[in-house]
């Protein structure tokens, strides 16, 4: 049985790693968090902004020309197609409802491709509220658009100019102000990371994924499992989505795609699981990269948003345990097929997807499975890549 325990492990990856003066925020959110979810009043008022303002249920597509390309059944979980353009939206309106009932004033993000600070940014204006997103400044530069539309909704944009200049970086100055700003604040963390009680919570909010899926399933194939679940991991909060009502179901394989970057040894890497170690990041302990003391290995891929040194404690324990397969794609696999997806089903994906959709030239699976891939975000963002690329 797959889930978390009181202290907040899956397994022996997790837990609230975290300084003092953090403590009482933490606290208070482990202590209410759940009872606030279960409130009756605020289930109905998350399903109904998922419904009339996100735009859930996604649509489950089967890929026709996708399937006969790969003789297998393969199925796309459309979170594209959310407001805002990705997944990301599940998690922030339930936590700026979990904050408004704490009676935070002040909402502060990090993010890496922007999608995250783009979502957090559209709830804070939905709901009148104080927004400062952190974003590393090489991820500002590559994910211009992004940056944009923070801005346009109103949120200040703070770049992280420490260490890589990345998603790592603003997740540390987002901590550092959350310690300065203990009492009005409220930390909406946009993945499956951080101190307990982030990665359940993020993990709950997005499960809204698989949910849909199992019905979606049973309606159009008879049965409400497939063969294989596939979703790119960088912290992991689509595929924690994608695979959570899954995760105690054994005939469901689950498939976490991980960056490579310029390959897995290169140096230039974020392949977590297939050079990480035991360690603690951001709260908590899970697998990242590092060096034999203990100094954080700085991750590249073209995906900002799977440029990170560490997965969630949730995926470190399923890969750990074997009940989830790893998959590594370069930049030029993913690159390849984002290509191929757009000219063989009109659908241009991020490039965090992207490396999901990579994963099938490496998935050994049998003809006919029934297939489903998370396709967590739309490509706009990433035209500048692309374009690059065709030239």
């Amino acid at each position: 049985m797959i889930s978390i325990d009181e202290k907040g492990y899956y397994g022996k990856f997790g837990g609230a790693y975290i300084p003092e003066l953090l403590h009482p925020c933490v606290e208070e959110l482990r202590l209410n968090y759940e009872k606030i979810m279960t409130q009756p009043d605020f289930q109905e008022e998350f399903h109904h902004l998922l419904r009339d303002y996100v735009g859930r249920p996604t649509p489950l597509y089967f890929a026709k020309r996708y399937s006969e390309h790969f003789k297998a059944n393969i199925y796309f979980k459309r979170e594209d197609l959310c407001h805002t353009g990705a997944h990301k939206v599940n998690n922030t309106i339930g936590q700026i409802l979990v904050a408004q009932r704490l009676n935070k004033k002040r909402i502060i993000a990090e993010t890496g491709a922007g999608q995250h600070g783009v979502a957090t940014a559209t709830v804070c204006a939905l709901m009148g509220i104080e927004c400062i997103v952190y974003m590393g400044e090489k991820d500002i530069e590559r994910q211009a658009p992004n940056v944009k539309r923070m801005k346009m909704l109103g949120a200040e944009v703070r770049p992280a100019m420490s260490g890589s200049r990345t998603l790592k970086d603003a997740t540390n100055e987002a901590i550092r102000d959350w310690i300065n700003n203990p009492s009005d604040t409220h930390y909406i963390i946009g993945s499956v990371v951080g101190p307990h009680p982030y990665p359940e919570m993020v993990a709950r909010f997005q499960s809204v994924i698989s949910e849909e899926m199992k019905k979606q399933l049973l309606e159009k194939t008879g049965k409400a499992n497939p063969d294989a679940i596939i979703a790119c991991v960088g912290g992991g909060s689509n595929a924690a989505g994608a695979f959570y009502h899954y995760l105690n179901d054994e005939d469901v394989r689950l498939i976490a795609v991980e960056a490579a970057g310029l390959g897995v040894h290169s140096g230039e890497t974020a392949a977590t699981s297939a050079i990480g170690t035991e360690g603690v990041i951001h709260g908590s302990r899970t697998l990242l990269m590092q060096t034999q003391d203990g100094q954080i290995v700085e991750p590249y891929s073209i995906s900002a948003g799977l440029d990170y040194p560490g997965i969630g404690p949730l995926h470190a324990h399923l890969i750990s345990s074997g009940r989830a397969e790893a998959i590594s794609i370069t930049d030029k696999e993913a690159l390849d097929a984002a290509f191929f997806l757009s000219r063989t089903e009109g659908i241009i994906p991020a490039l965090e997807s992207a490396h999901a959709f990579a994963a099938m030239n490496h998935l050994d699976y049998n003809e006919g499975d029934t297939i489903v891939i998370n396709l967590s975000g739309r490509g706009d963002k990433d035209l500048a890549a692309y374009t690059q690329a065709l030239d």
